[in-house]
């Protein structure tokens, strides 16, 4: 049995699977910056923080790591209208996304933070420098850079699923390749074409992680 391949019609979408990557790309973005500034807060506030403070983040790092993401983008676009707070899907999907990657990504840094060597910070207090100065000055970008790697890979895997809002609608890369498959009866073609998008876009995440690394958390050269 000969199977006929037919990529024209997919080819011939290319304007909404522009569309669908643009969608998934601003989603990724957005999330992996405002999941790591959630990240970073959580993670000071569960070495540092009051035991209130440590208590509710526990709790949130838990709930979140024990669900399924399905389950907790669910809940905040079909449940929290019924506590009057509607989202529209592509809100609803980038919250979600946030919340969800901010968990991970707290137990990555709080790691990263207790890997920093106490005598830094006995340093920075005796300096004269406040906890949150000796926090933000001396043992964030270190923590950072030791833990650089599994947080990149995190992000990377925030990517991939962020195929999952499709579920409520979010028009990403996933959803418009649904819509087109539905329409032309392409399925193989279409989820070939698709694979090799996300493919693509996880290795364009790698080489520009990778350069960050370069810049940013790479030691100086001894001269």
């Amino acid at each position: 049995m000969s199977i006929q391949l037919r990529f024209g019609p997919v080819l011939d979408a290319w304007r909404e699977l522009a569309a669908g990557i643009w969608l998934t790309l601003q989603l990724s973005a957005g999330a992996m910056v405002l999941g790591l500034l959630l990240a970073i807060g959580c993670a000071w506030l569960k070495l540092y923080g009051p035991r209130p403070a440590r208590f509710a983040v526990n709790v949130y790092v838990e709930v979140v790591r024990n669900t399924p993401f399905l389950v907790q983008i669910f809940f905040i676009f079909f449940g929290l209208p019924a506590a009057g707070l509607r989202l529209s899907p592509d809100a609803a999907a980038l919250l979600a996304l946030v919340v969800n990657v901010g968990a991970y990504a707290t137990e990555i840094i709080r790691a990263g933070i207790e890997s920093v060597s106490h005598g830094q910070v006995e340093a920075g207090l005796a300096l004269g420098l406040r906890r949150l100065q000796v926090f933000r000055l001396v043992v964030l970008k270190p923590a950072l850079r030791a833990v650089y790697p599994a947080l990149t890979s995190q992000f990377i895997l925030l990517m991939l699923t962020s195929s999952v809002v499709s579920a409520i609608s979010a028009n990403d890369l996933t959803s418009v390749a649904n819509n087109v498959q539905s329409r032309t009866f392409t399925s193989f073609e279409v989820y070939i074409v698709v694979t090799l998008i996300y493919l693509a876009l996880s290795l364009a995440f790698s080489a520009l992680f990778a350069a960050i690394d370069r810049r940013v958390f790479a030691y100086p050269v001894a001269r």
